[in-house]
């Protein structure tokens, strides 16, 4: 199989130890079998090729995370867009429904959180994007019937995608540096979040599963609240950065720019089918935009959802309550 070497490297420069690369090279070069036995290439199949291999995989009981993410992030490494940004669909959910039901534990105790699981029909990993938003329902009718909405969404308000704290530790810097102001700490954090952007576009990389355009990096860089924040008064306002930021703007219908808005591959689809999830389902999203706060200000914050797609706007807007101390 080509690249090999190249994608042990890769997978070596993000700090993965050398077990961990055996076995996903070991994967990958299973992938690149089951391709070959169906007439293909792995560096030239299509999306819907990917697809018919995730769906063998379910069929098989072997779609764990570790035989997935292989593929995932050799098709990254190769800068196969589609296929990439495929993989971070099917994937991207994968920690959300087990880190909640964790903090649901940890908040209402044993007993609540085995009520409410025991009601929802969690999708194999893997499943389409499609088959989640019926489960997400379930969840959100559940949390409902046994939980007043402040508690349930604190549960739905944690850290569920599991980003590094790591991740925000220059941010906490920054703050620092400017010795706590947070005017200019938003705007120095917008101003590196854009040339991030320019960056992307003139290499003509993928930004996390997006393709930049010039049009993108525009949007972005005339509205703060988009990838930073604007202080008023003791809140912080954010905007959601869209899912598909260039189908989005070029979208003239309502319903197709929530579409586009939305990230969340546990809720999106339901937009179309009329598999609808309740609005307070973005309290996850607001805990996602909320824990970089969190890591600066070194304590957890306070989220609202403003507005949501999921509630009918074509945006989806939080604001975060500034620590009194940080005032």
């Amino acid at each position: 199989m080509q690249n090999i070497s190249e994608y042990r490297d890769f997978l070596a420069s993000r700090g993965m130890p050398q077990e961990k690369i055996n076995q996903y090279v070991e994967s990958l070069e299973k992938a690149d079998e089951y391709f070959k036995s169906m007439g293909k290439e792995l560096l030239k199949a299509k999306v819907e090729d990917f697809r018919k291999y995730v769906a063998y995989l379910i069929e098989c009981g072997e779609n764990s995370y570790d035989e997935l993410m292989p593929v995932g992030r050799y098709v990254y490494m190769m800068d196969m867009k589609d296929a990439w940004i495929y993989y971070a669909a099917i994937l991207g959910g994968n920690t959300i429904y087990p880190s909640i039901r964790e903090r649901l534990e940890d908040v209402a105790g044993k007993n609540i959180c085995d009520l409410v699981f025991d009601e929802v029909d969690v999708p194999p990993l893997g499943s389409s994007p499609e088959e989640y938003p019926k489960a997400t329902r379930q969840l959100m009718n559940q949390l409902d019937s046994e939980l007043p909405p402040n508690v349930y969404r604190k549960v739905l308000a944690g850290n569920h995608h599991k980003i590094p704290s790591e991740w925000f530790l220059k941010h906490k810097k920054w703050l620092e540096e400017l010795d706590g102001d947070i005017d200019a700490w938003l705007k120095k954090m917008h101003d590196s979040a854009v040339a991030e952007l320019e960056e992307h576009l003139k290499e003509d990389k993928v930004w996390f599963e997006q393709v930049i355009t010039q049009g993108i990096v525009d949007y972005v860089k005339n509205n703060q609240e988009l990838l930073s924040g604007v202080r008023k008064g003791e809140w912080i306002y954010n905007l959601k950065f869209p899912y598909a930021p260039q189908e989005y703007l070029d979208a003239e219908e309502d319903l197709m720019k929530r579409y586009y808005m939305c990230h969340c591959p546990l809720a999106r689809s339901g937009i179309l089918s009329g598999e609808q999830v309740p609005l307070d389902w973005c309290y996850c999203s607001a805990g996602y935009a909320k824990f970089r706060y969190d890591i600066v200000f070194g304590e957890e914050t306070e989220v609202e959802v403003l507005e949501s797609v999921l509630g009918g706007s074509d945006k989806c807007r939080f604001r975060i309550l500034i620590p009194e101390k940080w005032r």
